[in-house]
């Protein structure tokens, strides 16, 4: 794992949170698999540029705010 993974893959975690959404509510918002978005979530997979995109608008933030 990278460090970068785990950034965004607990970022992408946080807002979930956030929204009170399950990781397959977001998965199904973003047009993902649930067991995808959780391997993110766990810095276990290198997400992909189109599927980054449809994570941030489908918790309606920016992709930038993923990588802080």
């Amino acid at each position: 794992m990278t460090e970068i993974n785990k950034i965004v893959g607990c970022n992408i975690r946080k807002y979930r949170e956030k929204l009170g959404w399950k990781q397959e509510s977001l998965a199904n918002r973003a047009g993902l698999h649930r067991a995808y978005i959780g391997q993110i979530e766990r810095g276990e997979k290198n997400i992909g540029l189109v599927n980054l995109e449809k994570i941030a608008k489908a918790l309606n933030v920016t992709i930038q705010k993923l990588f802080r």
